[in-house]
């Protein structure tokens, strides 16, 4: 055999043997597939990179992830509503005053009080007869007010009304004041002393302003001093001026008057400034539709910038309600009612005034004494069956 029939005979037969060194070769085979995978594998990621960030190009923004809102919590006081009414049955929680209809424990002169709660002249409801003028002090003891009988207030007709108003006791429970036909008396309630101002006039108002007292008939109001009987005269209604804060300014004081459809609230400087700061109508914007106030009557209280005063009322469709009215003394705009019905005597509802905590005391007739908070709605009964006239030294 020539050499070159040999070399091709080996060649052929050597195609089907391994190579000699197996695991270069595999890796080797392994690297060249990793770098083929590497390659597909970039190529993809730029693929994808591009299609997103162009997706993302084109796609709207997202809205921002919702704010966190913090959850108030619960106030011990809630939003006053506006037009409130009474609990059908009524709570008598105990009130110092609750002791005001009882018997009487002792007299003014034997045994003067520190300091008066109230004062009470009972009227029988049968009869319409006027009783002694009673003080509560604040031991609790019923006295009899026995160092002066004051005579009923009438005026120019002949009209007579009990001596005993809801402004004849001072805020701080310490003196007693009753106008009378050309005089005003006044009761140092701490000593039993009497003294008596001369004053011309059918005088029927009486209320505290300060450490001076207004006194007034239908045409004329006075400013008394009542240690010195100085008076002079002082430009505002004795049926419509409201008693003012006794921590307030007062010589600056609040005229709420008018007719049905133009009840109007007056501000009326009494110094140097003479009459007329300015006058704005009562609103009710701060009422539902249908609320309002018809007409005010009794004495208005003023504790800070509230107003309080009784009147006739309507709620929705129904008319001639009584009620009690909270306003707002610099807008004019009454800030809650509340609603006592028809089933009352009528002027039964009388403010008498404030307590500190801002709650309103008033007559309930037939029935005695009520607390009304307006900030929370709370109408709670003070006494029963009280008939009669009443004064507070609530401010």
């Amino acid at each position: 055999m020539r050499e070159d029939e040999l070399h091709r005979l080996l060649t052929v037969a050597a195609e089907d043997v391994r190579p000699a060194h197996p695991a270069a070769t595999g890796w080797e085979r392994a690297r060249r597939v990793r770098r083929a995978r590497r390659a597909a594998g970039a190529t993809a990621l730029a693929v994808a990179l591009l299609t997103g960030g162009t997706a993302l190009a084109l796609r709207p923004a997202a809205p921002p992830p919702p704010a966190t809102t913090a959850t108030p919590q619960e106030s011990a006081t809630p939003h006053p509503v506006p037009v409130q009414t009474p609990p059908a049955d009524l709570t008598y929680p105990g009130h110092p005053l609750g002791r005001l209809g009882d018997p009487v424990g002792a007299t003014l002169s034997d045994r003067p009080v520190r300091r008066a709660l109230a004062l009470h002249q009972p009227i029988d409801p049968g009869t319409g007869v006027a009783g002694r003028i009673r003080v509560l002090g604040d031991d609790g003891v019923v006295r009899d007010l026995d160092v002066v009988t004051p005579a009923p207030t009438r005026d120019a007709g002949g009209n007579e009304a009990v001596p005993l108003k809801s402004g004849s006791l001072s805020p701080d429970g310490r003196t007693a004041a009753f106008a009378q036909t050309d005089e005003v008396i006044v009761v140092d309630l701490t000593t039993a002393a009497v003294r008596r101002h001369p004053l011309k006039g059918y005088l029927e108002h009486v209320l505290w302003s300060g450490d001076r007292m207004l006194v007034g008939d239908d045409d004329t109001t006075y400013e008394l001093d009542p240690h010195t009987g100085a008076a002079r005269k002082v430009p505002v209604s004795p049926w419509n001026v409201a008693a003012p804060d006794p921590i307030g300014q007062p010589d600056l004081l609040l005229e709420l008057g008018g007719t049905p459809g133009g009840l109007r609230l007056h501000r009326v400087a009494t110094d140097e400034r003479g009459r007329g700061l300015d006058q704005v109508s009562v609103n009710f914007r701060a009422l539902t539709p249908g609320n309002q106030v018809d007409e005010f009557y009794g004495r208005g209280w003023l504790h800070g910038h509230r107003l309080a005063r009784a009147a006739w009322i309507t709620t929705g469709s129904r008319g001639g309600l009584e009620g009690v009215a909270v306003l707002d003394a610099r807008t004019g705009g009454v800030t809650q009612l509340l609603n006592l019905g028809r089933d009352r005597w009528k002027g039964c509802c009388e403010v008498l005034g404030w307590e500190p905590d801002g709650a309103v005391l008033l007559r309930h007739n037939p029935g005695g004494l009520l607390r009304w908070t307006p900030e929370t709605g709370e109408v709670t009964g003070v006494t029963r069956n009280l008939f009669g006239a009443v004064s507070l030294s609530a401010g």
